[in-house]
């Protein structure tokens, strides 16, 4: 029997014209059918396009394809603490605030409220066809590059100084984001900036970072690393700066070497936003636009946020990259547009229904105060905190008590309900007492009025809260923070000098209590500070129920219990210049200088005591862990949290550049007056391991010394108040 097809066609059309609504949808195309292979929707979609759309879908602002339904999308998004730019949301406490939480389960259910946020904004937004900047599911967050120097503006935007301490937060941050689905993103997270990149802002698109393979494997990549490969982290931002000589965009050890070929990282690389145009603007590798994105493409960018990627077609005509290139670039990068569901119907994602009431809930606003009591850091108490809330007098003064710039930091969300430290301290004072307030002073600058009446009300009152600090107007990033003269670092560590001169009016012959309260996202000379003050409480940028938070601080409601999460130093001579990157003489792993205040520092209105340090066996293998064991007494008289700290001191190793200290392991923990608990850390191969010359893990040769308590071990943490660490020796074997 033979087959005539000519006869067939017109009988297939018709059948085609009767086909029920349920049978069309199976014509459906591969690339918009959730039933279908990811891989094999993701290749049907690029197979549609041509080559100037592909160059456009590999864009931050990509624009509609109408032809296939397909419509813009934006992927520039920011959801640093909260989701930002985008309307009202949660404004929780600044990452730096975060960081001294230390404490990675709250970090976890604070990025989980904000990716609830963020698809609650998405899905009401999309539902209204609104495809802006800032309205959609792919957020450059977290910053996990290490606050090596106090002088970078943008630290504050970071968990502080160390690796640990900032890979155990980005993996909680990056987890909440992401959502536990593993069939669906709930949000794309991204680990920025990718690699060694901390300032000067004024110089960050020429500049080259130097770092050996030790600093590198020891402090700037272990973060990533863990995000990676722990997290899972949907997409990497590389930074603008060079790393040894390669801008980071095109840095064939950091991209190929590193990420892809070693960690097997399976997710797009983002550029920073325009610093493909800083191959030939600022370092100056390539000549032209064209030569820029195929340099990068080639990289392994899949994303460009910027505008060179247009270039592409031009590039392919010239031979400097293959369409093929483009496809495979297409490829890894759509592959997160599937999984967050953009190309699925409605109803298909488990996060397509969450409403709009989330956004700012009343568990959100609570979430935020908790961050916040969590964060604040307790530097200085002579006796008079916590406060009655019923004297009889109160004063509220300084820069910051009434300002909302000293709430949010930078890369925030805004809201209807901001409590600021004023408003605050307002609501804490009982019925019956007075408070009054006045600002006193400029933020940076000296008043124009030389009339004060400020300082005689701070006479008269019982105790004077003094908010004084800085904010987003002087530190931040290049262009945001717009009375900084140095593109937001800050060169000069002290505090305003007119800060200072009122501050010390204040004092000048007044017996009364004086409580300063400091705002800021970075270290800082409070030397005259802590000397001119009876207490000193550092809130960093707290968001929007800041103000409610250190009401709830002074007046004892909560204790406080937030730790530094980066060195305070006396001053900028005991640092290494700015723009060296080399580890020595930095952070509290290798500064051998004596701190104002040390890493891991804060007090709490009880006390804490550490007994029964144990090792599981004081000599171990080199390729086995070892547990330690320690109990944590609150024998103060109040209830409060502890942070319990790990730390390794290395004896000498010949040939092995060790840290002083090296915090390894962390744990808060909650205890009523009396009551004990015992901690137990368990001590991986590679924690105990040092990092040599070349870069490699090598097993100590000498006695490691183990440190459990509730700072860094130092002479300065004594004297400050902390009680003294236990301690144990280790035998690797």
């Amino acid at each position: 029997m033979t087959f005539n097809s000519r006869k067939l066609l017109p009988a297939l059309a018709l059948l085609a014209l009767s086909l029920t609504p349920a049978a069309q949808a199976q014509t459906t195309p591969v690339f918009r059918d959730p039933r279908q292979p990811l891989d094999a929707r993701v290749k049907d979609l690029i197979s549609k396009l041509t080559l100037a759309e592909k160059a456009d879908q590999l864009m931050h602002d990509t624009h509609a394809i109408e032809r296939l339904g397909v419509p813009a999308y934006n992927w520039w998004n920011e959801a640093l603490h909260g989701v930002g730019r985008a309307g009202q949301a949660t404004v929780f406490p600044q990452a730096i605030g975060l960081g001294a939480s230390f404490d990675d389960g709250l970090a976890l259910r604070v990025s989980t409220a904000i990716s609830d946020e963020a698809r609650a904004m998405y899905n009401v937004a999309a539902a209204q066809n609104h495809r802006l900047r800032y309205g959609g599911l792919t957020f450059w967050t977290p910053n996990i590059n290490i606050f090596r120097d106090p002088r970078w503006g943008r630290g504050q935007e970071t968990y502080g100084e160390d690796p640990y301490l900032t890979s155990r937060l980005g993996v909680a941050f990056v987890r909440g984001l992401q959502g536990p689905d593993p069939q669906h993103l709930k949000v794309a997270a991204c680990a920025k900036h990718f690699a060694v990149h901390s300032g000067p802002e004024r110089l960050r698109h020429e500049f080259n970072a130097q770092a050996t393979p030790h600093d590198l494997r020891e402090t700037y990549l272990p973060a990533f690393q863990a995000l990676v490969q722990e997290a899972k982290v949907e997409a990497v931002m590389c930074a603008y700066n060079s790393t040894n000589g390669e801008p980071c965009c095109a840095n064939k050890y950091l991209l190929r070497d590193v990420l892809r070929t070693e960690w097997g990282f399976q997710g797009h690389v983002v550029s920073d936003c325009w610093a493909i145009t800083d191959f030939y603007q600022g370092h100056k590798v390539v000549k032209t636009p064209a030569q820029a994105a195929a340099l990068a493409l080639k990289s392994g960018v899949s994303l460009d946020c910027g505008n060179e990627y247009p270039h592409l077609p031009e590039a392919v005509k010239q031979g400097l990259v293959k369409e093929s290139q483009l496809d495979s670039a297409l490829t890894v990068l759509l592959r997160t547009r599937f999984r967050l569901g953009l190309f699925d119907p409605q109803g298909s994602s488990p996060y397509d229904n969450i409403p709009a009431s989330t956004v700012n809930s009343p568990e959100h606003r609570a979430l935020a105060r908790e961050a916040a009591q969590k964060s604040m850091v307790l530097l200085k108490n002579n006796g008079v905190l916590p406060l009655r809330n019923n004297l009889p007098m109160y004063f509220v003064t300084g820069p910051n008590a009434g300002n909302l710039e000293a709430l949010i930091g930078n890369y925030y969300g805004v809201n209807s309900s901001m409590s600021t430290i004023l408003e605050g301290l307002v609501g804490g004072v009982a019925p019956g007492s007075q408070i009054q307030y006045r600002q006193g002073t400029l933020l940076d600058r000296a008043n124009q009025n030389p009339i004060d009446w400020a300082t005689d009300v701070a006479h008269e009152a019982d105790v004077t809260f003094v908010v004084l600090g800085i904010n987003g107007l002087i530190e931040g990033e290049e262009g945001e923070s717009i009375s900084s003269t140095t593109y937001g670092d800050r060169i000069d560590y002290n505090l305003p000098q007119n800060q200072l001169d009122y501050l010390k009016k204040l004092r000048k012959d007044n017996t009364k209590k004086i409580v300063t309260i400091i705002t800021g996202g970075s270290p800082m000379n409070l030397s005259e500070v802590h000397e001119l003050s009876d207490a000193v409480l550092l809130a960093w940028y707290p968001g929007e129920e800041g103000g409610n938070a250190v009401a709830d601080l002074v007046f004892g409601k909560v204790s406080p219990s937030g730790r530094l999460p980066l060195t305070f130093p006396m001053s900028l001579a005991q640092l290494p210049a700015y723009e060296s990157y080399g580890m020595k003489g930095r952070t509290y792993r290798y500064q051998e200088s004596e701190p104002m205040y040390p890493f891991g520092f804060g007090l709490s209105y009880t006390k804490f005591a550490y007994s029964n340090l144990r090792l599981s066996a004081p000599k171990v293998a080199k390729n086995k862990p070892v547990e330690v064991t320690a109990t944590i007494t609150n024998s103060g008289p109040v209830a409060g949290d502890e942070v319990v700290q790990l730390y390794l001191q290395h004896s000498a190793t010949k040939g092995i550049e060790a840290p002083l200290f090296a915090l390894k392991g962390f744990r808060r923990v909650s205890l009523a007056p009396g009551a004990s608990t015992t901690v137990k850390f368990t001590l991986t191969p590679e924690q105990l391991a040092l990092i040599d010359a070349q870069g490699k893990n090598v097993a100590p040769t000498g006695p490691v010394k183990v440190w459990v308590g509730g700072s860094l071990p130092s002479a300065r943490s004594t004297a400050l108040g902390v009680s003294p660490m236990a301690s144990a020796t280790l035998v690797v074997k």
